[in-house]
């Protein structure tokens, strides 16, 4: 999903680092000798390297490599402070594209310290996606009043040039955010959930649950429904379940590319084997949001002949119950925004990167969700919660049907199977 010169560099290493005699539990990526070599060539010619350069049309994409590996290795320098200034100096007459990838980074690692340049770029912008970004970004130092009605009351002067669909999604969806930070965070209750969960609702599908928190740095559980309606048990007769986690590197609202795991109704249709190094050999699992495919696909109706999605075709899977629980509906707008190809994986990244975070040993993405496995010093695979996800999903019928992505509570703990069972039928 990143873009230029750090997305190639990292599909040639994966074409060099995973075909091996049992490509499927070993991954070269993962080898103590590589993933040294790895760290050591995003310091020094991904970041240090890069950042050394002059910043100019024609280096441009350098420094976005720059930032990709600062956010991917969670890469806070003292010496890196001058170059970044560099680059909030002059991202007004940079591209869109220079603009998003040093916002993530900075918005990633909370660097704060840019609120008045950030916030004329918000002033100046024409492009909806970084309009979007920089109020993010000023909204995580101040949700006062006065600055969401500042951000909106611009936004709406600027709505003239945000005409393209999808321009329009971003804006919608960020003004949506605007208005639910002055209230209190809604969830799902008992009844709804008891609903959600029903043996008959999208009986005859495979069901995936992926159940969260509000905030992403805790993990969440999967859990699987197999197409009679009943949930998937253990070797020991006890439901099944495993954490996964929906936190994204950059940590941005669902509505956003690159940010965390929208809540709401995914298709699933099988099974994957990525050439990704960070993603690694294991089986994932293959989803599609909606506006990223066709309504017959998503509704697996090849007799619905409509190509235009829109809150009432999506409504359709939606139960009674939820039908105006808003946040169900994330998946909707954000596929309308622009969001694509968010799957369920494993994970070949050092851990090691995020030791000092809530979410440590899991590591996050692009926006998908993920399990945690664990590599050895010769590359072999020693555990993964994502091949035991793959094979009680093919034990409850295969992945032919939704995954289902919703909040539980904004408790501050890692959610546990023991808080799903008294919903359950």
């Amino acid at each position: 999903m990143k873009r230029t010169i750090f997305l190639l560099f990292i599909i040639c290493l994966c074409n060099n680092l995973i075909a091996q005699t049992d490509p499927f539990t070993y991954s070269r990526f993962t080898t103590a000798q590589n993933r040294s070599k790895f760290y050591n060539d995003m310091v020094n010619h991904s970041i240090t390297k890069n950042l050394f350069l002059p910043l100019n049309e024609e280096t441009e994409e350098n420094w976005q490599d720059a930032f990709n590996a600062m956010e991917l290795i969670n890469y806070q320098q003292a010496w890196t402070k001058p170059a970044i200034k560099k680059a909030v100096d002059s991202m007004e007459k940079r591209s869109p594209y220079f603009q998003q990838e040093l916002l993530e980074m900075l918005y990633a690692n909370q660097q704060l310290q840019y609120l008045k340049p950030v916030a004329r770029l918000l002033a100046n912008t024409q492009n909806a996606k970084i309009f979007a970004i920089c109020a993010e970004y000023l909204l995580l130092a101040d949700t006062s009043k006065k600055i969401i009605a500042d951000i909106k009351n611009t936004g709406i002067k600027k709505s003239y040039l945000f005409t393209d669909n999808k321009d329009k999604a971003i804006i919608l969806e960020l003004f949506r955010h605007l208005d639910n930070l002055s209230k209190k965070p809604g969830f799902l209750a008992a009844s709804q959930l008891k609903t959600l969960f029903n043996k008959n609702y999208l009986r005859g599908n495979v069901v995936v649950y992926s159940i969260q928190r509000k905030k992403r740095n805790y993990t969440g559980i999967v859990i699987i429904k197999d197409t009679a309606g009943n949930f998937i048990q253990n070797n020991e007769g006890k439901l099944f379940s495993l954490p996964q986690l929906a936190r994204s590197l950059s940590n941005f609202p669902a509505y956003i590319s690159n940010g965390n795991t929208p809540q709401g109704i995914y298709r699933m249709y099988g099974f994957g084997r990525s050439r990704s190094a960070f993603i690694g050999p294991t089986e994932n699992i293959q989803l599609t949001m909606p506006y990223e495919k066709s309504l017959a696909y998503f509704f697996k109706d090849s007799s619905i002949t409509d190509t235009l999605w829109s809150k009432g075709w999506y409504g359709r899977l939606v139960p009674t119950a939820l039908k105006n629980y808003a946040p169900f509906y994330e998946t909707l707008y954000a596929g309308e925004a622009g969001r694509t190809e968010i799957i369920a994986h494993g994970t070949a990244v050092d851990p090691s990167f995020y030791k000092e975070q809530l979410y440590y040993p899991f590591t996050p993405t692009a926006g998908c969700l993920s399990t945690k496995e664990i590599w050895d010093a010769n590359g072999k695979c020693i555990f993964s919660d994502q091949q035991k996800l793959a094979d009680a999903i093919k034990k409850a019928g295969g992945a032919n049907g939704y995954l289902i992505v919703l909040e539980l509570d904004d408790a501050k703990k890692n959610v546990a199977p023991e808080e799903i069972l008294p919903y359950l039928p």
